[in-house]
C-alpha cells in the first residue's frame, strides 16, 4: 500500500483521529520507549488541556498506510514547537515531515522541532532543511518504583482520589494557585467546565487522579497520572503544589499511588 498524507480533523476532543493518534503512539513505543517526550499519555493530557489551541489542530500532519498512521507531526498545545514521530519502518518520511512542520506548525515564522539526541539521521535531515541545534531541550525524569512503599502524612492531611469523589472547585483553586496566578481564581461556570473537561479522557483511571487535602479541606497538591495496564511505565502530568505547601513531604506522596495501582493490576 502507498502512504498518503492528510491533516488532522478540525473537531477537538475524542474523535476517530484522536483514537488513531493514540494507537499510533502506543504502537511505536511497545517494544521500548523510543519517543518518551511525546507518548500516548502526553497526547491524552494535551487533548483535554485548557491551553490547547483548538483552532490549530487541523495543522497536525498525519501520514497513513492502509488507514493506519505511520508518521505524525504535532505541536505542543500551541504552534511554534512540536514533535515528529515516525514508525521505524517508514524513516524515509522524515524529510517530508520536517519540511511540513517548518511550513505549517511555525509561529511568527519559527518552529522548534524536538528531535532526540540519539536520532542522528533526523538531526542531519533537519540541518539540511535549515534547522540549527540549540541547547533548548525537554527533560524527562525517570523514577523507578517498587512495592516497598510506605509513607505517613502530617496530622490533618489526607489523600483523595477522583474515584472517591472530586470537588472541581477545589481542584480549580489548587491548579490556579499552583501555577502562580495572582488573586482569587475565577469561579465561573466556564472555568469549572474547563477543569471538568481536563479530566474527561475516556482512558483516565480515576484512582490515579489524586489530591492532598489540608486540615481545612482544601486541595493543596494535585498529581495526575496516566497508565495503560500492561505498560512498564506511568506518565506523571501534572504535579501541582500550592506555593505555601511546597518543599513539604506531601508534595512527593502521590507518586506512590502509581506503584500501588500498577502492582495490583499485573
Amino acid at each position: 500500500m502507498s502512504i498518503t498524507f492528510r491533516k488532522y480533523t478540525t473537531e477537538p476532543l475524542f474523535t476517530e483521529d484522536y483514537i488513531k493518534v493514540r494507537n499510533f503512539l502506543i504502537r511505536i513505543n511497545l517494544k521500548e520507549l523510543t519517543n518518551p517526550h511525546f507518548t500516548w499519555a502526553r497526547w491524552e493530557w494535551m487533548t483535554t488541556h485548557g491551553g490547547l489551541d483548538r483552532t490549530a489542530i487541523s495543522q497536525i500532519g498525519l501520514w497513513e498506510e492502509n488507514g493506519e498512521i505511520v508518521g505524525l507531526v504535532i505541536f505542543d498545545c500551541s504552534l511554534g514547537e512540536g514533535f515528529l514521530c515516525v514508525d521505524e519502518k517508514h524513516n524515509t518520511l522524515k524529510e517530508e515531515m520536517i519540511v511540513y512542520a517548518s511550513k505549517n506548525l511555525a509561529k511568527d515564522g519559527k518552529f522548534h522541532a524536538d528531535i532526540g539526541d540519539s536520532d542522528r539521521e533526523f538531526q542531519r535531515i533537519a540541518t539540511k532543511n535549515g534547522f540549527r541545534p540549540t541547547q533548548n531541550r525537554g527533560v524527562i525524569a525517570a523514577i523507578d518504583i517498587d512495592d516497598n512503599i510506605s509513607y505517613s502524612l502530617p496530622q490533618g492531611y489526607s489523600i483523595v482520589s477522583m474515584a472517591e469523589g472530586w470537588d472541581f472547585h477545589k481542584y480549580h483553586e489548587c491548579m490556579w494557585r499552583s501555577f502562580n496566578h495572582e488573586g482569587e481564581p475565577p469561579q465561573t461556570e466556564g472555568d469549572i467546565n474547563c477543569r471538568i473537561e481536563m479530566l474527561s479522557s475516556p482512558t483516565i483511571i480515576p484512582e490515579l487522579v489524586l489530591a492532598v487535602t489540608s486540615p481545612d479541606g482544601k486541595y493543596v497538591v494535585h498529581c495526575g497520572m496516566w497508565y495503560r495496564p500492561g505498560d512498564d511505565y506511568a506518565y506523571v502530568e501534572p504535579v501541582a503544589t500550592v506555593p505555601e505547601y511546597r518543599m513539604m513531604t506531601i508534595s512527593l506522596l502521590n507518586s506512590n499511588q502509581v506503584s500501588k495501582y500498577k502492582l495490583t493490576n499485573n
